[in-house]
Order: structure tokens, then C-alpha cells, then sequence
């Protein structure tokens, strides 16, 4: 599966920003979806992950600001992040897991006054 996300961009603290993932093909109800994220230096993590019965987790940083959610129908994941903070400022991928990983190429989200 190919995985493209979009949404990224610069916002203020406070802001809020939804970020999309889209994957190529069909059948993307079969796999637990994730948001990740990384900065220079510093490994990838875990930001929230969604299965395919719709059970999500989430990091403990991001709980109560950020939902994660996903639309079979069109192939589509999405991030609402809420209240960002400077220190979610990082490249955000989406994963895609099903036996193996699928990563997109990321998007930037930038939270700076």
C-alpha cells in the first residue's frame, strides 16, 4: 500500500491542524493505521494508532488533544491535533500495518509564535 499524507503547515501555539493519509488501492480496513513523528536526532514515535475495529490509542504526550480516525470508504486516515504545543513541532508519517509496515513520506507540522 502506498500511503500519502497531507495537512502539515506552520501554526501557532494553541492551534489546531488535521492531517490526512491517503492509501492507494483497496482494502485498507484490513490494516491498523498510525500517525508517528520525528525530529532530527531522535527516534521515530508512536503519536496515536487506530485498528481495524476502530480501537485507538494514543501517546501519552498527545491524549485529550489529538484524535485519530479513519475512513474505509475512501481510504482515508486522518489526525485532528489540537491545543499543539512547540514540542509537537516534527515530520509526522503515516504507518500502515498489515504483516509489514508502510510508511508515507511525511508531513511537516512546525508550532512556532
Amino acid at each position: 500500500v502506498q500511503l500519502v499524507e497531507s495537512g502539515g503547515g506552520l501554526v501557532q501555539p494553541g492551534g489546531s491542524l488535521r492531517l490526512s493519509c491517503a492509501a492507494s488501492g483497496s482494502g485498507l480496513s484490513i490494516y491498523t493505521m498510525g500517525w508517528y513523528r520525528q525530529v532530527p536526532g531522535n527516534e521515530r514515535e508512536l503519536v496515536a494508532r487506530i485498528t481495524s475495529g476502530g480501537s485507538a490509542t494514543y501517546a501519552d504526550s498527545v491524549k485529550g488533544r489529538f484524535t485519530i480516525s479513519r475512513d474505509n470508504a475512501k481510504n482515508t486516515v486522518y489526525l485532528e491535533m489540537n491545543s499543539l504545543k512547540p514540542e509537537d513541532t516534527a515530520v509526522y508519517y503515516c504507518n500502515a500495518r498489515f504483516l509489514s509496515d508502510s510508511w508515507g513520506k511525511g508531513t511537516q507540522v512546525t508550532v512556532s509564535s
